[in-house]
């Protein structure tokens, strides 16, 4: 089974815009069965566990372990899940985590915090992040080697990075001093951040 996937799901979840019916079929894929069955019924319900999926990631990554647990708790309690023995023909039977209820959302939102629990347990609610780049706020799941890494995506680092860095030329084109905020990222922050 696997649990990255299902953490995975919850990632892409909060980062959705879910703002219409067109926004379930970005998440899922035009082919894919969820789009096919999902309702006006699921995107309401994707919209509140998103809220409650992110905060999640904002207590791990402010390294509030207990708040990120005790949602988590609660995301387990909300939707619950059964696991199903699943496969395409008899050589290809492996797990999957699936809710309780008939529809789309229980389906995903029960594999989602499932996934999360999972890693939480596995790797600690440390590698819970939120995107350090002010203008983006999307989550991730980090991966790397030592727990370093600030941004959901190459193009935040990047981005954020090069403002910092014009921050820092214009600072010294005036002689103004810059908060420690303005200042940057330092050469431990530099790390190669995984997708």
């Amino acid at each position: 089974m696997d649990f990255d996937a299902y953490a995975r799901t919850a990632v892409d979840i909060v980062n959705a815009p879910l703002e219409s019916m067109q926004d379930l079929v970005a998440l899922f894929g035009e082919d894919s069965w969820q789009t096919a069955e999902a309702t006006e019924r699921d995107l309401i319900a994707f919209r509140r566990a998103r809220k409650r999926l992110r905060e999640v990631f904002e207590h791990g990554s402010s390294g509030r372990d207990i708040a990120a647990v005790a949602e988590l708790n609660a995301l387990l309690e909300a939707y619950p899940m059964q696991p199903r023995i699943s496969g395409h023909d008899t050589h290809d039977w492996h797990m999957h985590v699936t809710g309780r209820g008939s529809s789309v959302s229980s389906e995903l939102l029960a594999g989602a915090a499932w996934g999360l629990a999972v890693w939480l347990c596995e790797h600690g609610s440390s590698r819970f992040g939120v995107c350090a780049d002010e203008r983006c706020g999307n989550v991730y799941l980090d991966t790397s080697s030592n727990c370093c890494r600030r941004f959901c995506s190459e193009r935040c680092a990047t981005r954020s990075h090069v403002a910092a860095h014009r921050a820092r030329k214009r600072a010294a084109e005036t002689g103004a001093t810059l908060a420690p905020s303005q200042v940057g990222v330092g050469e431990a922050d530099r790390a190669v951040v995984t997708a």
